[in-house]
């Protein structure tokens, strides 16, 4: 059903995609969750325990190839 509006969809280098909500997610096993928040983070990693929403999980993950500068 086209309203006419465009849905933006960011995508967040490493992160979460934020999409402007309000929302309506079907996750692969066909559960259907819903936001009303005006933006929505929806996790990209599936770390989260929260997925598909974003909790932020992504942030503790270490990254490979990266090494601290030496002294």
């Amino acid at each position: 059903m086209p309203t006419g509006r465009r849905t933006r969809v960011r995508l967040e280098p490493g992160g979460p995609l934020l999409v402007e909500g309000p929302v309506e997610v079907v996750t692969d096993d066909g559960e259907t969750v819903t936001s009303d928040r005006f933006v929505v983070a929806l996790c990209a990693c599936r770390r989260s325990k929260r997925y598909p929403f974003c909790d932020t999980s992504h942030r503790r993950r270490s990254r490979q190839g990266m090494q601290r500068p030496e002294q």
